[in-house]
């Protein structure tokens, strides 16, 4: 039986069956049954390897590059990521989870049936969150997606408006930008919320977390916040401490110079 994503006192993701399913590297506490923990180098997406190369690099130079560790075997494995809140996606063949735009840091894991890719929000440069976002499409019954928040989500549909700093994920396209500028602003008078994502799309849904990021304006790789998490296996974090279809100048030491250097680099997660 495929694996299966259910949620255990909100705090944990379970994941039940054979086969395997793809996670956050570190994020396994606890399994029964036999598994095994890989990280992953290249992409997770069926096809050739010229395509899984284009999917890894985009994900890198995009800053949506979430450190991926392939779980394989059979029994129940569970999954938790410093004590954030679960959620999980169902997508849909059709209707409005046929896709689910999730920023990689609120990103736990998704099944084999999942596509997994970046996609343009063109305006996010305002917020914390970038120029990119990661998309999870469906690709077979089965795809589930489980996100993470800081708190308990709340689950909008449009058409809303939302603080770009406090939305974890959306279906449906890239939202605009409502701005608020007037005099006000420019002398601090302001309630601090200058501008706003707008979703108005039928039947988009909007999740929010009851935490708001630091705002900034950040660009892709340059930003130190979207660097992945470094654990020296899976394990560590065992020992170490759905919505949706419905939602329950000088080269570093040790780098190697050239093109060889710069895709072993970049195949290697960049170390």
């Amino acid at each position: 039986m495929p694996f299966e994503f259910k949620t255990n006192g909100e705090l944990f993701l379970k994941a039940t069956g054979n086969g395997q399913f793809f996670a956050k590297k570190g994020s396994m506490v606890a399994y029964q049954g036999q598994f095994k923990f890989t990280k992953r180098l290249l992409g997770i997406n069926e096809g050739n390897i010229v395509g899984q190369v284009v999917n890894h690099l985009a994900r890198r130079v995009t800053g949506e590059n979430l450190e991926i560790m392939e779980v394989k075997g059979d029994g129940d494995v569970y999954l938790s990521d410093q004590e954030t809140h679960i959620a999980i996606i169902t997508l849909e063949s059709d209707g409005p989870w046929q896709y689910v735009n999730v920023e990689s840091e609120d990103l736990l894991a998704f099944t084999e049936q999942c596509h997994y890719g970046v996609t343009l929000v063109g305006k996010g440069v305002l917020s914390q969150k970038g120029l990119f976002t990661s998309k999870l499409s469906y690709n077979g019954q089965g795809a589930q997606v489980a996100i993470k928040t800081k708190g308990n989500p709340l689950m909008l549909q449009a058409p809303c408006r939302v603080d770009p700093d406090a939305v974890v994920a959306w279906t449906g396209s890239a939202p605009g930008v409502k701005l608020d500028v007037n005099w006000k602003t420019l002398v601090g008078q302001t309630s601090g919320e200058s501008y706003m994502y707008e979703f108005n799309e039928p039947g988009q849904i909007v999740i929010v977390q009851p935490f708001e990021r630091e705002s900034g304006v950040k660009f892709g790789i340059d930003d130190k916040r979207y660097q992945p998490e470094e654990q020296s296996s899976a394990f560590k974090n065992t020992f170490g401490g759905g919505l949706g279809g419905m939602v329950q100048g000088s080269q570093p030491q040790g780098q190697q110079s050239g093109i060889g250097g710069l895709i072993g680099n970049l195949l290697g997660g960049g170390k």
